[in-house]
C-alpha cells in the first residue's frame, strides 16, 4: 500500500536524522569549542593589543565588554527575528560570521574596527549556541540530554584547552595567531556541518509577539533567574579565585593556575558526565542537586583553603564541574518547556544571556566588596549564599513541575 506524501517526508526525515545526528552534535560541538575560546582567550590577549594599538589596559579591556554584550543583548534580538523554518541555514549564517568576523579582527590594524569585530564575533557566538543547542535536541529525539552536554562540553574544552593553546600561540606569533586558530576551527565545523547536517523538519511562522510571550512564562522565568543567581555565584567567584588563594590567611600558593586547571577540567568533566544523568533523573530534581552543591562547595572554600593549599582543590574541580553542567539540564527544561510553542531556540539565547549578565553582575559585586575592604572571605560566602538562593528558587520550580498535570 503506498503511502502519503506526508507520511514519506516523515519517513525520510526519520532516517536522516537517525543516520545523521552524532556527526552533526559533534560537528557542532567543535564550533562551540572555538567559541568557547573566542570568548575568553581575548582577556588574556589584553597585554598584547594594548601594546600592538598603543592604548591603555582599560581601553583593551573593552574588547571583552563588546563581545559579551553583544553575546547576551544583541544575540537573543538575532534569534527572536530569525524565521523557525530556517534553523540549518541560521545555524550556518550565524557560524559563517563569526567566522568571518574573527578573520577580520585577525586582520585589523585600527583599534575601532577590531571593536566592531569583535562584537560581531560575539553575536554571531550568542546565535549559534542558541540554534545549535535547539537543533541537536530536534535531532536527538532520544539522549537529548547527552547530545546538549557534548555541545556544553565543548564550549567548556574550547575554555579550559583552547585558550591555553591560543596564547601560546600568540606568544610565539603574535595576538592575532590566537583568533587565526579559532577562526580555522570555526571554518572546519562549517565546512563539516555544510556537509552533514542534514535538513531539519520545517515549522509553522511563529510571529514575535507570540515568540516574546515566554517572558511571562513562569516556568521559563524561573529557570532563567536560576541560571542567572548561578552564574553570579559561580562565574562571578571564578574572577576572585586568584585573589583567594594568594592572600596570606588562605591559600597563601605562589600560582593559581594549577587550581585554575583543576576548575576547567572540573568543568569538562560535568558538562560531559551531567548528559547521561539528565536523560534520566529529571531535570528540576537535577539542577536543585547541581544548586546545592555548588553553593556548598562556594561556602567551605575559604576553610579549607586556610587548612590546605592541595584539599582546596576538591571544592575547586566540584565547583566547576556543577557549575558548567548546570546549563545542560537548564537548557533541556527550557527546550521542553517551549517547544511545543516553536522558540526553544529564543529561550536558550535568553538563557545564555543570563550567564553572560550573571558573570557581570558577580564580577561587578566582587569587586565593590573589595573596594569597601571587606575581607576576602566574604566573596565565597556571598557566592554560597546566591547560589542557595538559586536553590531555594529551584525548590519553587520543583514544586510547579511535580503540580503540572
Amino acid at each position: 500500500m503506498n503511502m502519503s506524501n506526508e507520511a514519506c517526508r516523515t519517513e525520510v526525515t526519520s532516517v536522516i536524522t537517525t543516520s545523521s545526528a552524532s556527526p552533526s552534535v559533534y560537528l557542532i560541538a567543535l564550533g562551540a569549542f572555538a567559541l568557547g575560546m573566542a570568548s575568553y582567550v581575548t582577556a588574556g590577549l589584553i597585554p598584547m593589543i594594548e601594546q600592538a594599538f598603543s592604548v591603555s589596559v582599560g581601553v583593551a579591556a573593552q574588547l571583552v565588554t563588546a563581545f559579551t554584550l553583544a553575546y547576551g543583548i544583541g544575540s537573543p534580538l538575532i534569534v527572536a527575528l530569525l524565521p523557525g523554518n530556517r534553523q540549518r541555514a541560521g545555524l550556518l549564517a550565524a557560524l559563517g560570521l563569526f567566522v568571518l568576523s574573527n578573520a577580520a579582527s585577525a586582520l585589523s590594524t585600527d583599534f575601532s574596527w577590531l571593536l566592531v569585530f569583535r562584537a560581531i564575533a560575539g553575536i554571531g557566538s550568542g546565535v549559534y549556541l542558541a540554534m545549535g543547542i535547539a537543533i541537536v535536541a530536534t535531532l536527538s529525539t532520544t539522549g537529548r540530554g547527552k547530545a546538549i552536554s557534548i555541545i556544553m562540553g565543548g564550549m567548556a574544552a574550547g575554555t579550559v584547552l583552547g585558550v591555553p593553546i591560543g596564547l601560546i600561540l600568540a606568544e610565539q606569533w603574535g595576538w592575532a595567531s590566537a583568533l587565526w586558530l579559532v577562526t580555522s576551527l570555526g571554518l572546519i565545523a562549517l565546512f563539516g556541518l555544510l556537509w552533514r547536517l542534514p535538513a531539519l523538519p520545517s515549522t509553522a511562522f511563529i510571529p514575535l509577539h507570540r515568540k516574546l510571550s515566554l517572558l511571562v512564562d513562569g516556568q521559563v522565568t524561573i529557570i532563567l533567574l536560576v541560571s542567572l543567581l548561578a552564574a553570579i555565584a559561580s562565574l562571578g567567584m571564578y574572577t576572585f579565585l586568584a585573589p583567594l588563594l594568594l592572600a596570606p590567611d588562605y591559600g597563601r600558593v605562589e600560582t593559581v593556575i594549577p587550581y585554575l586547571w583543576v576548575w576547567g577540567v572540573g568543568g569538562v568533566a560535568g558538562s560531559f558526565l551531567v548528559g547521561p544523568m539528565t536523560d534520566r533523573i529529571s531535570g528540576p530534581r537535577m539542577t536543585l542537586f547541581i544548586m546545592l552543591v555548588l553553593s556548598l562547595s562556594l561556602l567551605v572554600l575559604p576553610l579549607i583553603s586556610a587548612w590546605s593549599a592541595w584539599l582546596v582543590m576538591l571544592p575547586i574541580a566540584i565547583w566547576g564541574a556543577v557549575g558548567w553542567a548546570l546549563q545542560v539540564p537548564q537548557n533541556n527544561q527550557l527546550i521542553h518547556a517551549r517547544e511545543s510553542h516553536g522558540d526553544g531556540n529564543l529561550a536558550v539565547a535568553l538563557n545564555e544571556s543570563a550567564l553572560y549578565l550573571g558573570s557581570a553582575i558577580g564580577a561587578a559585586a566582587g569587586g565593590l566588596a573589595l573596594m569597601l575592604n571587606l575581607p576576602i572571605w566574604v566573596l565565597p560566602v556571598g557566592a554560597g549564599v546566591v547560589a542557595a538562593i538559586g536553590a531555594l528558587f529551584q525548590v519553587i520550580n520543583l514544586r510547579r513541575d511535580v503540580h503540572t498535570p
